[in-house]
């Protein structure tokens, strides 16, 4: 019987990044990036925290299937601890319709809750339609901000926001 791929073997694993982890992320990344041209990932000149994950970011968390980094996810604390950012959630395309997405966020979510965190945002590719859909179904608001980054993939990107009950 031949393979029909990642979602016909186990299922992925949740686990805290490790710097290690490094390379794994950053291929996940640049390959969620090349499904939005022209948007590139260009780590050395404007990602190099994504090098060192598990330093870098307040809380950083991988899906790993197999010993392939197939997701992701991490965030920031802002505002002293009143509001977090959630940040690099991708899941790879094989993943993708099956909840990781969702529950990475959740993942995040449930760690600013146990802080009493009440504010999570987000900013987002306004070309990662996709990605948008997945945030309304949970909740975040788009507040109506945008913001041009001035990178090599002339990216600009909406905010979003939710209020977390506590």
């Amino acid at each position: 019987m031949a393979s029909i791929g990642i979602l016909s073997q186990g299922m992925p694993t949740l686990r805290a990044a490790r710097d290690a982890d490094s390379d794994g992320i950053i291929a996940l990344i640049a390959a969620c990036y090349e499904e939005y041209p022209p948007n590139v990932l260009d780590v050395d000149l404007e990602e190099p925290e994504l090098r060192t994950p598990a330093t870098s970011f307040d809380a950083f968390w991988v899906l790993e299937k197999d010993q392939q980094i197939v997701g992701c996810i991490a965030l920031g604390v802002l505002e002293s601890g009143k509001r977090i950012e959630l940040k690099k959630c991708y899941v790879s395309n094989r993943l993708r319709g099956g909840g990781w997405g969702r529950r990475l966020i959740e993942t995040v979510e449930a760690w600013a809750a146990e802080r009493a965190i009440p504010e999570v945002e987000l900013w987002s590719d306004t070309r990662m339609t996709l990605a948008h859909k997945v945030y309304a179904k949970l909740g975040y608001i788009p507040s109506g901000h945008t913001r041009d980054l001035h990178d090599i993939s002339e990216t600009t990107e909406f905010h979003f926001l939710k209020h977390l009950a506590l």
